[in-house]
């Protein structure tokens, strides 16, 4: 041993679910700067839920103007395992074909719709990456607050 890191180049795998004709647009979840990971503290902190007390889904402009969505419409964004209605924003930072939403919000709880193929080498869920089709419309998201005291169980059973 030198004492000297070694790097070893990693094979880029693809995902597991690709976007295709009937759910062209690439999901991507993460989250925002004023709500770390479930909201279940940050949420709870008024300052910073009224800064962004609702889910959203960020979209390029271009390709809302497409799907004729406005900003702030109810828009549902649906993969082979659910569906989630939310806000729509208008994001010229969000790659074309692609939307993000943040993992914060449990009335549009994002990882519903993820794919839970496991990695092969770390065993870690495609939480990151799925394939999805995004729709005008849909059910108005649930009161902004985190949970008025209900529980994830309560909500979804």
């Amino acid at each position: 041993p030198t004492g000297r890191a070694t790097f070893v180049p990693a094979d880029l795998i693809p995902a597991a679910e690709r976007p295709d004709k009937e759910f062209p647009f690439v999901l991507i979840t993460g989250r925002q700067l004023e709500h770390w990971h479930t909201g279940a503290m940050t949420r709870r902190a008024g300052v910073l839920d009224a800064i962004e007390p609702e889910p959203v889904a960020s979209m390029h402009p271009d390709d809302l103007r497409q799907l004729k969505i406005k900003a702030g419409d109810v828009l549902t964004v649906a993969s082979r395992r659910g569906s989630i209605s939310l806000f729509a924003r208008a994001d010229a930072g969000t790659p074309r074909g692609a939307v993000f939403i943040p993992f914060a919000f449990y009335e549009a709880a994002a990882n519903m719709l993820t794919n839970p193929v496991l990695d092969p080498f770390g065993k870690i869920p495609e939480f990151k990456y799925c394939a999805v089709k995004v729709t005008n419309g849909g059910e108005r998201p649930g009161d902004p607050g985190y949970g008025k005291g209900r529980t994830l169980s309560e909500l979804y059973g």
